[in-house]
Protein backbone atom coordinates (compact mmCIF):
# COMPACT_ATOMS: atom_id res chain seq x y z
CA UNK A 1 0.00 0.00 0.00
CA UNK A 2 3.06 2.55 -0.77
CA UNK A 3 0.77 3.88 -3.53
CA UNK A 4 -0.91 7.28 -3.62
CA UNK A 5 -4.34 7.21 -2.37
CA UNK A 6 -6.66 10.50 -3.22
CA UNK A 7 -8.50 12.10 -0.39
CA UNK A 8 -12.10 12.57 -0.73
CA UNK A 9 -13.98 15.67 -0.44
CA UNK A 10 -15.88 17.27 2.45
CA UNK A 11 -15.68 17.77 6.31
CA UNK A 12 -15.83 14.44 8.29
CA UNK A 13 -16.43 16.17 11.24
CA UNK A 14 -19.21 18.84 11.69
CA UNK A 15 -20.53 17.74 15.14
CA UNK A 16 -20.41 18.90 18.38
CA UNK A 17 -17.06 17.98 20.41
CA UNK A 18 -18.83 17.49 23.67
CA UNK A 19 -21.45 15.31 21.75
CA UNK A 20 -18.72 13.53 19.87
CA UNK A 21 -16.82 12.67 23.19
CA UNK A 22 -19.89 11.26 24.74
CA UNK A 23 -21.07 9.29 21.85
CA UNK A 24 -20.76 5.73 21.38
CA UNK A 25 -18.91 3.71 17.98
CA UNK A 26 -20.42 3.62 15.26
CA UNK A 27 -18.93 1.65 12.23
CA UNK A 28 -22.33 1.75 10.24
CA UNK A 29 -22.03 5.61 9.71
CA UNK A 30 -18.79 5.82 9.51
CA UNK A 31 -18.40 3.23 6.83
CA UNK A 32 -20.54 6.27 4.74
CA UNK A 33 -19.67 9.15 5.62
CA UNK A 34 -16.59 9.28 7.82
CA UNK A 35 -17.82 10.36 10.84
CA UNK A 36 -16.47 8.64 13.37
CA UNK A 37 -17.30 8.48 16.93
CA UNK A 38 -14.89 6.24 18.45
CA UNK A 39 -15.15 7.07 21.95
CA UNK A 40 -17.09 3.84 23.13
CA UNK A 41 -16.67 1.40 25.77
CA UNK A 42 -13.69 0.57 23.93
CA UNK A 43 -11.78 3.31 24.83
CA UNK A 44 -13.32 4.52 27.74
CA UNK A 45 -15.21 8.34 28.23
CA UNK A 46 -13.09 11.08 28.87
CA UNK A 47 -12.90 12.09 32.78
CA UNK A 48 -14.64 15.24 33.67
CA UNK A 49 -14.89 17.16 37.09
CA UNK A 50 -17.40 16.03 39.68
CA UNK A 51 -18.83 19.87 39.67
CA UNK A 52 -19.02 23.14 37.79
CA UNK A 53 -16.95 26.35 38.09
CA UNK A 54 -18.87 29.44 39.81
CA UNK A 55 -18.85 32.58 39.03
CA UNK A 56 -20.52 35.67 40.57
CA UNK A 57 -21.76 38.59 38.40
CA UNK A 58 -22.25 41.61 40.36
CA UNK A 59 -23.32 44.83 39.23
CA UNK A 60 -22.18 48.43 40.67
CA UNK A 61 -24.34 51.30 40.40
CA UNK A 62 -27.40 52.80 41.42
CA UNK A 63 -30.23 50.67 41.33
CA UNK A 64 -32.71 53.27 38.86
CA UNK A 65 -33.58 53.49 35.57
CA UNK A 66 -31.55 56.35 34.39
CA UNK A 67 -28.82 58.55 34.89
CA UNK A 68 -28.88 62.55 34.89
CA UNK A 69 -26.36 64.37 33.15
CA UNK A 70 -22.41 63.09 33.32
CA UNK A 71 -21.31 59.71 31.64
CA UNK A 72 -23.13 56.92 30.69
CA UNK A 73 -25.22 59.82 29.84
CA UNK A 74 -28.92 60.29 30.18
CA UNK A 75 -30.32 58.38 26.99
CA UNK A 76 -28.38 54.95 28.52
CA UNK A 77 -30.60 52.55 29.59
CA UNK A 78 -28.95 50.70 32.94
CA UNK A 79 -31.88 48.13 32.91
CA UNK A 80 -31.73 47.17 29.41
CA UNK A 81 -27.76 47.18 29.21
CA UNK A 82 -27.40 44.65 32.66
CA UNK A 83 -30.26 42.52 30.92
CA UNK A 84 -27.59 42.46 28.30
CA UNK A 85 -24.72 41.70 30.15
CA UNK A 86 -26.68 38.71 31.74
CA UNK A 87 -28.13 37.42 28.64
CA UNK A 88 -24.57 37.46 27.18
CA UNK A 89 -23.43 34.99 29.90
CA UNK A 90 -25.96 33.20 30.64
CA UNK A 91 -25.69 31.92 26.69
CA UNK A 92 -21.90 31.43 27.39
CA UNK A 93 -22.16 29.87 30.44
CA UNK A 94 -24.26 27.35 29.43
CA UNK A 95 -22.08 26.53 26.66
CA UNK A 96 -18.77 26.68 29.08
CA UNK A 97 -20.72 24.25 32.00
CA UNK A 98 -20.21 27.40 34.36
CA UNK A 99 -22.61 27.66 37.28
CA UNK A 100 -23.24 31.83 36.86
CA UNK A 101 -24.31 33.27 40.19
CA UNK A 102 -26.41 36.73 39.36
CA UNK A 103 -26.38 38.92 41.92
CA UNK A 104 -30.05 40.68 41.80
CA UNK A 105 -29.69 44.50 43.08
CA UNK A 106 -26.69 46.57 42.20
CA UNK A 107 -24.16 47.50 44.81
CA UNK A 108 -24.47 51.36 45.29
CA UNK A 109 -22.61 52.08 48.39
CA UNK A 110 -19.42 51.33 50.49
CA UNK A 111 -21.23 48.86 52.48
CA UNK A 112 -22.62 46.66 49.66
CA UNK A 113 -18.74 46.43 48.85
CA UNK A 114 -18.32 44.90 52.36
CA UNK A 115 -21.15 43.03 52.62
CA UNK A 116 -20.07 41.02 49.17
CA UNK A 117 -16.51 41.04 50.44
CA UNK A 118 -17.59 39.16 53.40
CA UNK A 119 -19.90 36.52 50.90
CA UNK A 120 -16.66 36.29 49.29
CA UNK A 121 -14.98 34.78 51.95
CA UNK A 122 -17.81 32.76 53.70
CA UNK A 123 -18.25 31.16 50.15
CA UNK A 124 -15.47 32.06 47.59
CA UNK A 125 -16.77 31.75 44.03
CA UNK A 126 -14.32 30.54 41.68
CA UNK A 127 -14.23 34.09 39.83
CA UNK A 128 -15.70 37.33 39.92
CA UNK A 129 -17.13 39.76 37.15
CA UNK A 130 -17.76 42.75 38.43
CA UNK A 131 -19.30 45.20 36.20
CA UNK A 132 -18.90 49.32 36.54
CA UNK A 133 -22.24 50.76 35.69
CA UNK A 134 -21.41 54.37 36.36
CA UNK A 135 -19.15 57.35 36.15
CA UNK A 136 -21.09 59.88 37.20
CA UNK A 137 -21.57 59.72 39.99
CA UNK A 138 -17.92 57.69 39.89
CA UNK A 139 -18.25 53.86 41.11
CA UNK A 140 -14.37 53.08 41.09
CA UNK A 141 -13.45 53.61 44.52
CA UNK A 142 -16.12 50.73 45.37
CA UNK A 143 -14.06 48.78 42.32
CA UNK A 144 -11.06 49.39 44.23
CA UNK A 145 -11.97 48.60 47.63
CA UNK A 146 -13.55 45.33 46.37
CA UNK A 147 -10.41 44.35 44.43
CA UNK A 148 -8.13 45.25 47.12
CA UNK A 149 -10.31 42.99 49.82
CA UNK A 150 -11.49 39.84 47.39
CA UNK A 151 -8.12 37.88 48.09
CA UNK A 152 -7.45 35.18 45.98
CA UNK A 153 -10.44 35.14 43.99
CA UNK A 154 -9.67 35.67 39.99
CA UNK A 155 -11.54 39.04 38.95
CA UNK A 156 -12.66 40.65 35.81
CA UNK A 157 -13.95 44.29 36.13
CA UNK A 158 -15.69 44.80 32.92
CA UNK A 159 -15.84 48.77 32.46
CA UNK A 160 -18.74 49.07 29.04
CA UNK A 161 -18.03 52.27 27.22
CA UNK A 162 -19.09 55.55 28.75
CA UNK A 163 -17.90 54.20 32.61
CA UNK A 164 -14.35 55.10 32.74
CA UNK A 165 -11.63 57.27 31.34
CA UNK A 166 -8.26 56.04 31.46
CA UNK A 167 -6.83 57.01 34.23
CA UNK A 168 -9.34 54.98 36.22
CA UNK A 169 -7.83 52.06 34.54
CA UNK A 170 -4.52 52.70 35.32
CA UNK A 171 -5.50 53.84 38.60
CA UNK A 172 -6.67 50.25 39.54
CA UNK A 173 -3.90 48.34 37.31
CA UNK A 174 -1.53 50.27 39.60
CA UNK A 175 -2.96 49.62 42.78
CA UNK A 176 -0.05 47.41 45.22
CA UNK A 177 0.05 43.84 45.01
CA UNK A 178 -3.14 43.74 42.91
CA UNK A 179 -2.75 40.25 41.03
CA UNK A 180 -5.77 37.84 39.28
CA UNK A 181 -7.22 41.02 37.83
CA UNK A 182 -8.31 41.98 34.22
CA UNK A 183 -9.85 45.10 33.60
CA UNK A 184 -11.74 45.00 30.68
CA UNK A 185 -12.73 48.40 29.16
CA UNK A 186 -14.89 48.17 25.87
CA UNK A 187 -17.93 48.54 23.95
CA UNK A 188 -18.47 45.22 22.49
CA UNK A 189 -20.41 43.41 25.02
CA UNK A 190 -20.12 40.06 23.37
CA UNK A 191 -16.20 40.33 25.05
CA UNK A 192 -18.22 39.04 28.22
CA UNK A 193 -18.55 35.55 26.90
CA UNK A 194 -14.72 35.41 26.62
CA UNK A 195 -13.94 37.17 29.92
CA UNK A 196 -15.94 34.18 30.88
CA UNK A 197 -14.30 31.70 29.10
CA UNK A 198 -10.72 33.06 30.30
CA UNK A 199 -12.42 32.05 34.49
CA UNK A 200 -13.56 28.84 33.52
CA UNK A 201 -10.17 27.75 31.95
CA UNK A 202 -8.41 28.72 34.76
CA UNK A 203 -11.18 26.59 37.29
CA UNK A 204 -10.27 23.70 34.45
CA UNK A 205 -7.08 23.86 34.30
CA UNK A 206 -6.94 23.99 38.63
CA UNK A 207 -8.98 20.41 38.03
CA UNK A 208 -7.35 19.05 34.97
CA UNK A 209 -5.09 15.54 35.56
CA UNK A 210 -2.44 14.76 32.85
CA UNK A 211 -1.46 10.91 32.53
CA UNK A 212 2.56 11.50 32.02
CA UNK A 213 3.66 7.84 30.93
CA UNK A 214 7.19 8.04 32.04
CA UNK A 215 9.42 6.25 34.58
CA UNK A 216 8.82 2.99 36.82
CA UNK A 217 6.55 5.08 39.83
CA UNK A 218 2.98 5.69 40.08
CA UNK A 219 3.03 9.16 41.42
CA UNK A 220 1.52 12.90 41.61
CA UNK A 221 2.96 15.93 40.80
CA UNK A 222 -0.09 19.37 41.82
CA UNK A 223 1.62 22.36 40.00
CA UNK A 224 1.52 25.41 42.21
CA UNK A 225 -0.04 28.13 40.31
CA UNK A 226 -1.73 26.73 36.91
CA UNK A 227 -2.96 23.99 39.69
CA UNK A 228 -2.66 21.20 36.92
CA UNK A 229 -2.11 17.74 38.38
CA UNK A 230 1.19 15.39 36.42
CA UNK A 231 -0.06 11.47 37.44
CA UNK A 232 2.88 10.07 36.22
CA UNK A 233 2.34 6.28 35.38
CA UNK A 234 4.91 3.26 34.33
CA UNK A 235 6.12 3.66 30.69
CA UNK A 236 5.73 -0.25 30.37
CA UNK A 237 1.76 0.36 31.22
CA UNK A 238 1.54 1.50 27.40
CA UNK A 239 3.29 -1.00 26.08
CA UNK A 240 1.64 -3.91 28.25
CA UNK A 241 -1.89 -1.76 27.40
CA UNK A 242 -0.85 -1.91 23.51
CA UNK A 243 -0.36 -6.20 23.67
CA UNK A 244 -4.27 -6.22 24.80
CA UNK A 245 -5.90 -4.14 21.96
CA UNK A 246 -7.43 -6.54 19.21
CA UNK A 247 -8.44 -5.11 15.28
CA UNK A 248 -12.07 -4.34 16.49
CA UNK A 249 -14.84 -2.89 14.03
CA UNK A 250 -13.52 0.69 15.71
CA UNK A 251 -9.93 -0.07 15.09
CA UNK A 252 -10.68 -1.16 11.48
CA UNK A 253 -13.13 2.25 11.24
CA UNK A 254 -10.34 4.81 12.33
CA UNK A 255 -7.87 3.19 9.62
CA UNK A 256 -10.25 3.76 7.02
CA UNK A 257 -11.15 6.85 7.95
CA UNK A 258 -7.17 8.03 7.17
CA UNK A 259 -6.90 5.65 4.10
CA UNK A 260 -9.79 7.48 2.47
CA UNK A 261 -9.07 11.26 3.82
CA UNK A 262 -5.32 11.46 3.54
CA UNK A 263 -4.53 13.12 0.01
CA UNK A 264 -1.43 10.65 -0.16
CA UNK A 265 0.30 7.66 1.49
CA UNK A 266 3.99 7.31 1.11
CA UNK A 267 5.18 5.12 3.63
CA UNK A 268 2.53 3.20 5.52
CA UNK A 269 1.15 -0.01 4.94
CA UNK A 270 -2.21 -1.08 5.67
CA UNK A 271 -1.32 -2.96 8.70
CA UNK A 272 0.94 -0.11 9.87
CA UNK A 273 -2.41 2.03 9.88
CA UNK A 274 -4.33 -0.56 11.68
CA UNK A 275 -1.28 -0.87 14.17
CA UNK A 276 -1.41 3.13 14.77
CA UNK A 277 -4.86 3.10 15.11
CA UNK A 278 -4.39 0.44 17.84
CA UNK A 279 -1.89 3.04 20.01
CA UNK A 280 -5.16 5.31 20.05
CA UNK A 281 -6.87 2.82 21.88
CA UNK A 282 -4.18 2.14 24.72
CA UNK A 283 -3.95 6.30 25.06
CA UNK A 284 -8.04 6.76 25.80
CA UNK A 285 -8.06 3.32 27.91
CA UNK A 286 -5.19 4.71 29.90
CA UNK A 287 -6.58 8.29 30.66
CA UNK A 288 -9.96 6.57 31.41
CA UNK A 289 -8.43 4.34 33.99
CA UNK A 290 -6.64 6.78 35.30
CA UNK A 291 -9.17 9.98 35.49
CA UNK A 292 -7.39 12.03 33.50
CA UNK A 293 -7.77 14.93 30.45
CA UNK A 294 -4.82 14.59 28.53
CA UNK A 295 -1.78 12.30 27.87
CA UNK A 296 2.21 12.91 27.33
CA UNK A 297 3.54 9.70 26.75
CA UNK A 298 7.72 9.23 26.76
CA UNK A 299 7.34 7.58 23.43
CA UNK A 300 10.89 7.01 21.69
CA UNK A 301 12.19 3.84 24.21
CA UNK A 302 8.83 2.40 23.27
CA UNK A 303 9.74 3.17 19.48
CA UNK A 304 13.15 2.29 19.64
CA UNK A 305 13.17 -1.25 21.34
CA UNK A 306 10.03 -1.85 18.83
CA UNK A 307 7.39 -2.58 21.61
CA UNK A 308 4.88 -0.23 20.58
CA UNK A 309 4.25 1.24 16.76
CA UNK A 310 5.29 5.33 16.86
CA UNK A 311 1.61 6.24 18.18
CA UNK A 312 1.75 10.04 16.01
CA UNK A 313 -1.42 8.98 14.61
CA UNK A 314 -2.96 8.62 17.95
CA UNK A 315 -1.94 12.21 19.03
CA UNK A 316 -3.34 13.73 15.73
CA UNK A 317 -6.56 12.49 16.18
CA UNK A 318 -6.88 13.16 20.17
CA UNK A 319 -5.39 16.40 19.69
CA UNK A 320 -8.47 16.44 16.83
CA UNK A 321 -10.84 15.70 19.11
CA UNK A 322 -9.48 18.45 21.74
CA UNK A 323 -8.22 16.27 24.17
CA UNK A 324 -3.70 17.01 25.09
CA UNK A 325 -1.45 14.16 23.71
CA UNK A 326 1.89 15.02 23.88
CA UNK A 327 5.63 13.51 22.43
CA UNK A 328 8.08 12.73 24.66
CA UNK A 329 6.43 13.23 28.24
CA UNK A 330 6.98 17.07 27.83
CA UNK A 331 4.56 18.00 30.50
CA UNK A 332 4.81 21.78 29.46
CA UNK A 333 3.90 20.98 26.22
CA UNK A 334 1.43 19.04 27.43
CA UNK A 335 -0.61 21.74 29.84
CA UNK A 336 0.42 24.40 26.85
CA UNK A 337 -2.11 21.93 24.70
CA UNK A 338 -4.28 22.12 27.58
CA UNK A 339 -4.94 25.64 27.88
CA UNK A 340 -5.09 26.06 24.00
CA UNK A 341 -7.67 24.22 23.46
CA UNK A 342 -9.67 25.53 27.11
CA UNK A 343 -8.88 29.04 25.77
CA UNK A 344 -9.02 28.93 22.22
CA UNK A 345 -11.07 25.73 20.77
CA UNK A 346 -8.55 24.88 18.75
CA UNK A 347 -5.16 22.73 18.85
CA UNK A 348 -1.62 24.09 18.69
CA UNK A 349 1.80 22.15 16.67
CA UNK A 350 4.12 21.00 19.12
CA UNK A 351 7.24 21.34 17.29
CA UNK A 352 10.95 20.90 17.22
CA UNK A 353 12.45 24.54 16.68
CA UNK A 354 15.27 24.85 14.33
CA UNK A 355 16.75 28.49 12.84
CA UNK A 356 16.92 29.26 9.02
CA UNK A 357 19.74 31.60 9.67
CA UNK A 358 20.11 32.51 6.07
CA UNK A 359 16.72 33.73 5.73
CA UNK A 360 16.43 34.92 9.57
CA UNK A 361 13.13 32.70 10.20
CA UNK A 362 11.93 29.75 12.44
CA UNK A 363 11.89 26.25 11.55
CA UNK A 364 9.18 23.77 13.56
CA UNK A 365 8.76 20.39 12.78
CA UNK A 366 7.38 17.35 14.69
CA UNK A 367 5.97 14.02 13.89
CA UNK A 368 2.54 14.15 15.05
CA UNK A 369 0.06 17.36 13.97
CA UNK A 370 -3.37 17.97 14.48
CA UNK A 371 -5.52 18.14 11.03
CA UNK A 372 -8.47 20.25 12.64
CA UNK A 373 -5.77 23.50 13.13
CA UNK A 374 -7.96 26.14 12.58
CA UNK A 375 -10.52 24.99 14.84
CA UNK A 376 -12.50 21.56 16.52
CA UNK A 377 -15.63 22.27 15.01
CA UNK A 378 -13.29 23.28 11.74
CA UNK A 379 -12.72 20.96 8.49
CA UNK A 380 -9.53 19.76 8.42
CA UNK A 381 -6.68 20.31 6.63
CA UNK A 382 -5.09 18.49 3.85
CA UNK A 383 -2.63 15.65 5.17
CA UNK A 384 -0.66 12.92 4.20
CA UNK A 385 0.13 9.69 5.45
CA UNK A 386 3.73 9.13 6.10
CA UNK A 387 6.09 6.79 8.56
CA UNK A 388 7.83 8.50 11.66
CA UNK A 389 10.60 10.03 10.03
CA UNK A 390 13.53 9.03 13.03
CA UNK A 391 12.46 5.27 12.90
CA UNK A 392 11.00 5.40 9.61
CA UNK A 393 7.89 2.77 11.28
CA UNK A 394 4.42 3.27 11.85
CA UNK A 395 2.13 6.21 10.89
CA UNK A 396 2.75 9.94 11.09
CA UNK A 397 0.60 12.85 9.55
CA UNK A 398 2.61 15.40 7.19
CA UNK A 399 -0.33 18.39 7.64
CA UNK A 400 -0.07 20.78 4.85
CA UNK A 401 -0.32 24.29 6.68
CA UNK A 402 -1.89 27.66 4.42
CA UNK A 403 1.07 29.80 3.13
CA UNK A 404 0.86 33.66 4.99
CA UNK A 405 -1.32 31.61 7.60
CA UNK A 406 -1.14 34.13 10.67
CA UNK A 407 0.30 31.97 14.03
CA UNK A 408 0.64 32.45 17.57
CA UNK A 409 3.53 30.98 18.99
CA UNK A 410 3.45 30.00 22.64
CA UNK A 411 5.11 27.54 25.56
CA UNK A 412 3.72 27.76 29.02
CA UNK A 413 6.68 27.02 31.24
CA UNK A 414 7.80 26.52 34.78
CA UNK A 415 11.43 27.51 35.93
CA UNK A 416 13.75 25.92 37.40
CA UNK A 417 12.60 23.11 34.28
CA UNK A 418 13.29 20.05 35.37
CA UNK A 419 11.75 15.92 34.29
CA UNK A 420 9.67 16.83 37.75
CA UNK A 421 8.12 19.93 39.56
CA UNK A 422 9.21 21.00 42.64
CA UNK A 423 7.10 21.32 45.55
CA UNK A 424 4.42 24.08 45.39
CA UNK A 425 6.16 27.32 46.12
CA UNK A 426 9.38 26.59 43.95
CA UNK A 427 8.90 27.30 40.73
CA UNK A 428 7.53 30.45 38.57
CA UNK A 429 5.27 30.05 35.61
CA UNK A 430 5.19 31.95 32.94
CA UNK A 431 4.01 31.74 29.32
CA UNK A 432 6.39 32.64 26.53
CA UNK A 433 4.34 34.86 24.09
CA UNK A 434 5.04 35.59 20.40
CA UNK A 435 3.29 35.84 16.62
CA UNK A 436 4.75 35.31 13.28
CA UNK A 437 2.97 33.63 9.85
CA UNK A 438 3.77 30.49 7.83
CA UNK A 439 6.23 30.99 4.41
CA UNK A 440 5.96 27.86 3.71
CA UNK A 441 5.93 24.03 3.78
CA UNK A 442 9.22 21.85 3.99
CA UNK A 443 9.11 18.38 2.11
CA UNK A 444 11.43 15.31 3.67
CA UNK A 445 12.96 14.30 1.89
CA UNK A 446 14.51 16.21 0.89
CA UNK A 447 15.21 18.22 3.93
CA UNK A 448 15.57 16.23 7.03
CA UNK A 449 13.61 16.38 10.10
CA UNK A 450 10.35 15.57 10.94
CA UNK A 451 7.08 14.98 8.85
CA UNK A 452 5.21 18.33 9.40
CA UNK A 453 7.65 21.06 8.48
CA UNK A 454 6.96 24.90 8.64
CA UNK A 455 9.15 28.17 7.86
CA UNK A 456 7.75 30.84 9.85
CA UNK A 457 8.65 34.19 9.78
CA UNK A 458 8.37 35.76 13.50
CA UNK A 459 7.30 39.12 14.16
CA UNK A 460 9.66 41.86 15.81
CA UNK A 461 12.63 39.76 15.85
CA UNK A 462 15.48 41.04 14.10
CA UNK A 463 17.90 38.04 14.81
CA UNK A 464 16.30 34.71 14.99
CA UNK A 465 19.79 33.75 17.53
CA UNK A 466 17.74 35.48 19.89
CA UNK A 467 15.22 33.78 20.08
CA UNK A 468 13.92 31.80 23.40
CA UNK A 469 15.24 28.25 22.76
CA UNK A 470 12.13 27.03 23.93
CA UNK A 471 11.27 23.26 22.78
CA UNK A 472 8.12 21.75 21.54
CA UNK A 473 6.81 25.30 21.82
CA UNK A 474 3.31 25.61 20.21
CA UNK A 475 2.28 27.34 16.38
CA UNK A 476 -1.57 28.20 16.75
CA UNK A 477 -3.51 28.88 14.19
CA UNK A 478 -4.58 33.23 14.43
CA UNK A 479 -3.33 36.24 16.60
CA UNK A 480 -4.34 35.34 20.33
CA UNK A 481 -1.62 37.75 21.35
CA UNK A 482 -3.79 39.88 23.48
CA UNK A 483 -6.06 36.73 24.43
CA UNK A 484 -3.53 35.17 26.26
CA UNK A 485 -1.97 37.33 27.68
CA UNK A 486 -5.33 38.88 29.53
CA UNK A 487 -5.82 34.92 30.45
CA UNK A 488 -2.03 35.16 32.17
CA UNK A 489 -2.55 38.25 33.89
CA UNK A 490 -6.10 36.87 35.05
CA UNK A 491 -4.62 33.59 36.17
CA UNK A 492 -1.87 35.32 37.89
CA UNK A 493 1.00 34.13 35.46
CA UNK A 494 4.01 36.49 34.13
CA UNK A 495 4.27 36.31 30.16
CA UNK A 496 8.08 36.83 28.34
CA UNK A 497 8.17 37.60 24.80
CA UNK A 498 9.43 35.37 22.25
Amino acid sequence: MGSTTSAKSGCPFTVNRRRFLASAGALAVATETGLLNFASSLFGEEAKPAKKPAVKLVFLGPDTERYWMGWPGTAYDIKARQADYRKTLSHAAKDLGVNLQVEAAPIADMAGVDRLVEQCKQSPPDGIILTVMGLHPNYWPHAQKFVAQRGDIPTIVFSPMGTSFLHHIKSINAMPKVSKMFVASTQDIGWLAFGLRMLSTIWQMKNTRICIVRGNQTEDYPLDVIGTTLHYVPRNRFAEEFKKVQQSDEVRAMADYYIKQAKKIVEPTEQDILEAAKTYVVCRRLMAAEQCQGIAVDCLPLVSSRRVPPPCLAFSRLRDEGIVASCQADWPAAISSRLTHLLLDRPGFMQNICVNTANNTLMGSHCTCATKMAGFDKPPEPFILRSHAESDLGVATQVLWPIGQKITIMKFMDRPREEKPRSAGSAASSIVLGSGRVLSNIDTPPSGGCRTALEVEVDDIENMLNLKALHHQLFIYGDHVRRLKAYAQLAGIKVEPI
